[in-house]
């Protein structure tokens, strides 16, 4: 059956803009929530629900999907969970950017936001040299107390913040600045500069946002982050970049491949 959307126009009178209806399978053993839920993701991945798109309320959906308000309600409150729907006091439930999904591969973010048609963007906090402490030493393998590059950069998809990221960096093999790295993703850098990346070491791990990690990140403290540590090694197996990142789970999601041994 069909359904409308109401796009949110800067500045513009609200609109609607019909879709192709959501298609209910009665006979199915899957629930009906679930179903409308379902379908809702893959248009919103798709960008057929595109960012900013605005749901009609409960009543006038329910109506024209001839389902009920409180399985039509489950079917938006499991996508709101998903982070792909948000209600907003004043406008009702908006669409929000589509996720990243990101392959495990030895690629940079900006690359991966880039080959997925979105539109990466980087603000560089700060970039210095400090000392290494034990911890950053040890990973690097250089002496502790011994100077490393300290890269602090917020990476946005599409214009929304996605991930606040941290990098250290052994001075003698790789040279970055401001301007490269508001403009250029890390590893396009390092490979300008003749460096091989062979493979690397990574942990994921999820937590609540720390107060000045959610402030960047324009969400509540509290919102769960998907945080990533990968220490990445050259063709000559030398450490040439460790990472401490933290991405906005309800916006990012690792995918990965399994093979039987």
């Amino acid at each position: 059956m069909p359904y409308d959307v109401a796009v949110v126009l800067a500045g513009e009178r609200t609109e609607k803009v019909p879709l192709e209806g959501v298609v209910i399978d009665r006979d199915s053993p899957m629930p009906l929530y679930f179903q409308i839920a379902q379908q809702l993701e893959q248009a919103v991945t798709a960008g057929t629900l595109p960012a900013g798109s605005r749901l009609d309320n409960e009543i006038e959906l329910s109506d024209q999907l001839a389902v009920s308000r409180p399985t039509l309600r489950k079917a938006i409150e499991t996508l709101v969970r998903q982070g792909l729907l948000v209600r907003r006091r004043g406008l009702g439930t908006v669409v929000v950017a589509r996720p990243v999904r990101r392959p495990l591969a030895l690629t940079s973010l900006f690359d991966d936001l880039a080959s997925a048609g979105r539109r990466p963007s980087t603000q560089v906090l700060t970039i210095e040299r400090e000392p290494a402490d034990h911890e950053v030493a040890a990973i690097l393998g250089v002496p502790e107390g011994a100077e490393v590059i300290a890269v602090e950069r917020l990476r946005s998809a599409d214009g929304e913040p996605l991930a606040l990221m941290h990098n250290h960096l052994p001075p003698a093999l790789v040279t970055v600045d401001r301007a490269g790295l508001n403009s250029h993703g890390l590893y396009q850098l390092l490979r300008r500069q003749g460096v091989t990346l062979q493979l690397a070491n990574q942990q994921v791990s999820a937590r609540p946002a720390r107060v000045r990690e959610a402030r960047l990140l324009g969400v509540p403290r509290n919102t769960t982050v998907l945080t990533m540590r990968r220490t990445t090694y050259d063709s000559a197996g030398r450490a040439v970049e460790y990472g401490s990142h933290c991405y906005l789970a309800a916006r990012y999601s690792f995918e990965m491949t399994l093979v039987a041994r």
